[in-house]
């Protein structure tokens, strides 16, 4: 157990902060996830643009890395242009 007041903030804020990331982690998981179940084109390039949003505020806050969100969005966004030319 930490004995200094400023390491038991410490301890306290950053327990305070995993909750927060993991969180939002989380959210934008579940996120991808319906954008990969949806089959509506139109509905699919509405949730690919708050995802891929989620996805950069997630690269920006070291939460993943910025090199993963960018294969998640190049990947979301093959599945969404593959979805628009199969129903054109």
């Amino acid at each position: 157990m930490a004995n200094h007041k400023s390491s038991k903030k410490a301890i306290r804020s950053s327990a305070k902060k995993r909750l927060q990331n993991r969180y939002q982690h989380v959210t934008t998981r579940n996120m991808v996830k319906k954008l990969r179940a949806t089959t509506d084109p139109a509905m699919a390039v509405e949730l690919f643009k708050t995802v891929s949003s989620a996805l950069d505020k997630l690269a920006k806050r070291n939460i993943i890395h910025k090199n993963k969100a960018a294969n998640n969005k190049s990947k979301l966004a093959r599945l969404v242009n593959s979805l628009q030319t199969a129903t054109a």
